[in-house]
């Protein structure tokens, strides 16, 4: 028997009923569904659903489903750091470019219990705020950002395995996996990765140069980033989308590939190609 931890965003318009439908259709397959404490007044009708702490069930999971967006996939992946699951996300947000399923097809959900669905293994990244002896460490399945706040340009050097790849005057910089290839480091002129690469993506947000380009590194190097700025209270670093945090002037960011990793379901054909297709190319090739 399957077990199956639900991970639904409440925030995004139709997750709730799709949660439900999710549910009563893994239930009817057999699958042993289980749900955090917290969404236990949502879900009061059904008999079925086993609740506990998520942190604590996600390691005797064999399935997560993620229902939302990507942030809500990105949040889940962190969560899930350390568990052997595997992780489907149901798209109920924007854009869902992670997402192995929408929602109107959830016909498909079966193929889970024959087997019949494709994995993509993704890298994730640690990066690592050195001030003084005080570290600070956070995980990326996306990207670790570095910001000016307002678009404000400052300097900062970028090493690889301490010897410097260059000096840049720009807005920020982006530092992605290939999954993250598709979120920020897109908008700022990046290039699309296959999402199975394993490899550090460099891109510079808004470099005021003529010949600054995305650099892809090994992901067996370790990339530092540190920054001249006068001013640091402006400079700000976030990882996947989250709070940001000051990047004080003499901080050094380390960021390296992590030793854990993530594996999403996809339960329609194309994967990555697919989503491109039809996610990211419709305005030009007129998709409805």
């Amino acid at each position: 028997m399957l077990r199956i931890a639900i991970y639904p965003n409440f925030q995004k318009k139709n997750a709730l009923s799709c949660a439900k439908e999710v549910i009563a259709r893994l239930h009817q397959f057999g699958g042993e569904i289980w749900v955090d404490n917290s969404c236990r007044a949502e879900f009061t009708v059904f008999s079925c659903i086993k609740y506990d702490y998520f942190p604590a069930m996600v390691h005797r999971m064999d399935i997560v489903v993620a229902i939302g967006g990507d942030g809500t996939m990105l949040r889940c992946a962190k969560e899930m750091i350390g568990s052997k699951a595997l992780l489907l996300g149901i798209n109920t947000g924007t854009l869902g470019f992670m997402a192995g399923l929408e929602t109107d097809e959830l016909d498909e959900l079966g193929r889970l219990f024959r087997g019949e669905y494709d994995l993509s293994p993704r890298m994730m990244m640690e990066g690592a705020l050195k001030h003084g002896n005080n570290v600070q460490t956070f995980t990326a399945l996306n990207d670790i950002a570095v910001s000016g706040l307002y678009g404000k340009v400052f300097d900062f050097t970028v090493c690889s395995n301490d010897n410097l790849i260059g000096r840049y005057r720009a807005d920020g910089i982006v530092c992605s996996t290939p999954t993250g290839s598709t979120a920020y480091a897109l908008s700022a002129g990046g290039p699309l990765l296959e999402p199975e690469l394993s490899c550090i993506e460099l891109t510079f947000i808004c470099p005021h140069s003529l010949f600054n380009r995305p650099l892809l590194v090994s992901s067996d190097r370790r990339i530092t980033i540190q920054h001249t700025a006068r001013d640091s209270r402006n400079i700000l670093l976030s990882a996947d989308g989250e709070k940001p945090i000051p990047f004080p002037l003499g901080d050094r960011l380390d960021i390296v590939k992590s030793k854990h990793s993530i594996s999403l379901i996809n339960l329609r054909n194309g994967g990555f190609y697919d989503a491109v297709n039809r996610k990211l190319m419709q305005s030009i090739k007129g998709f409805s």
